[in-house]
């Protein structure tokens, strides 16, 4: 006796030990469904190509970044705000030199630390305690390069999603070594 894939009642096989029917009807019932599956996967596929199309500069700007924060908040994971080592309970990436004043940084690992909610935006950054420890964790030689003079950068939409492949690795990466720990 087998189950019937569509109706779901119990059946003896007439034809062969390859049949997953019981009659010619739930046949064609099936095959119906099974082409609106194939219907509907194909229009999901195609809605997702022309969302993605449809995307600005600033959009993929908005998911690269949050992609690049989440990376952050896994990477520093554990240890605490870069500002005033606190024990962090709601995450942010807290970003050393500004979005806003320094884009060319905004991607800039070395610029980019673990910050608790109060020093990333109630103390705005808490810039000075956040120097001394960023020499300390990333050393002199880096913050001065940090410091230093940076040639603008405009990515290209490519570049975005590329870097946003990237990220996307290396999150899946420390989630799967996190689990282990």
């Amino acid at each position: 006796m087998k189950v019937c894939r569509n109706c779901g009642k119990s059946f003896k096989p007439s034809y062969s030990t390859l049949q997953k029917v019981c009659s010619f009807e739930c046949s064609i019932e099936l095959s119906k469904k099974n082409q609106a599956k194939k219907e509907k996967k194909a229009w999901r596929k195609e809605k997702k190509e022309r969302k993605e199309k449809l995307k600005s500069y600033s959009d993929h700007l908005k998911e690269l970044q949050v992609v690049f924060n989440t990376w952050i908040r896994l990477r520093d994971h554990g240890k605490g705000c870069i500002s005033c080592d606190v024990p962090i309970k709601k995450e942010n990436a807290g970003h050393y030199y500004s979005v806003g004043g320094f884009p060319e940084l905004r991607f800039e690992p070395l610029n980019v630390h673990l910050q608790c909610e109060a020093c990333n935006t109630h103390l705005h950054g808490n810039l000075i305690e956040y120097r001394k420890k960023l020499v300390k964790k990333i050393g002199q030689k880096n913050m001065d390069w940090l410091d230093g003079p940076h040639k603008p950068k405009k990515y290209s939409v490519e570049e975005l999603k590329g870097m946003k492949v990237i990220y996307k690795e290396k999150i899946k990466y420390l989630k799967k070594n996190l689990d282990k720990v």
